[in-house]
């Protein structure tokens, strides 16, 4: 009786253990939300490679926390579900043009800033009629769903401007042919990521290069992992320091990086 009892408790342990590996997956994977669709910034690439400032900064830090080459695994994070990926641990952490807000930190953890922007404006390079956000009080813009950028100007006009005007896609990719099309009149959200997509087109679209905010990127991760995120700023500052963050700048932004010469400071709270 007493083997038996011993052979079932051990069986009940092994089953458990079974059960922990597949829900954690595997372990040794240090796994990183970012974009897929941003030039630039996270672009997946033909050969399924990654390119972009996002993915050159994820790769540093986590290079600095002990993973390196395939130990590091790229998931797509669209803006509307950056939050629930990292609150449900289908990411370590997100790198995705991730905008510190008092909102958002009351959900999950914020390393960083790694980079600092502001909002802008993309239009077509012969629409001279756009040249502030006044002057889209009457235009047709596109967003992306999730962003805090759309929100932001239906703050400024109001929910009738919403409805008339506002167009929004899961992502500012879809967005681009809507704008080349004439569907829309322009698109709205951070200037790194418009002058990421003004780069791939050279000639057909303007940056208007007036900010009316300000962006702070961070690192998303869990709201209490103090310690990876302590790691995590420290990290940063090591980039900033050695010289892979301007080198990573120059590397993606191209003529745009004149505007993101001085490394942000990290806010540890």
């Amino acid at each position: 009786m007493r083997v038996r009892r011993i052979g079932a408790v051990m069986i009940a342990v092994a089953a458990a253990a079974a059960s922990l590996t597949a829900c954690s997956g595997d372990s040794d994977k240090f796994v990183v939300g970012i974009k897929f669709d941003q030039p630039g910034l996270g672009q997946k690439q033909p050969d399924g490679s990654f390119k972009g400032f996002d993915v050159d900064v994820a790769k540093y830090v986590a290079k600095e926390l002990g993973y390196t080459g395939d130990k590091v695994e790229f998931k797509e994070a669209i803006s509307a579900n950056r939050e629930s990926f990292i609150q449900q641990g289908q990411v370590n952490i997100v790198i995705a043009t991730y905008s510190i807000t008092d909102d958002r930190k009351k959900k999950i953890g914020f390393a960083g800033p790694y980079l600092v922007t502001g909002q802008d404006i993309l239009t077509r390079a012969d629409d001279t009629t756009i040249n502030s956000v006044d002057d889209l009080k009457d235009k047709k813009v596109c967003g992306a769903q999730g962003s805090s950028s759309p929100k932001r100007l239906v703050d400024k006009f109001g929910d009738a401007w919403k409805g008339q005007y506002l167009t929004e896609q899961q992502g500012y990719g879809a967005c681009l042919p809507l704008l080349e099309n004439k569907q829309v009149d322009a698109i709205s959200t951070d200037a790194t990521i418009l002058a990421g997509f003004a780069t791939q087109s050279p000639g057909k679209f303007r940056l208007v290069g007036k900010p009316f905010s300000e962006e702070k990127y961070g690192i998303g991760v869990k709201l209490d992992d103090k310690d990876t995120r302590e790691k995590l700023n420290a990290a940063v500052e090591k980039m900033f320091k050695d010289g892979s963050w301007k080198k990573a700048v120059d590397a993606n932004f191209g003529e745009f990086g004149k505007f993101f010469t001085t490394p942000p400071a990290v806010e540890r709270y």
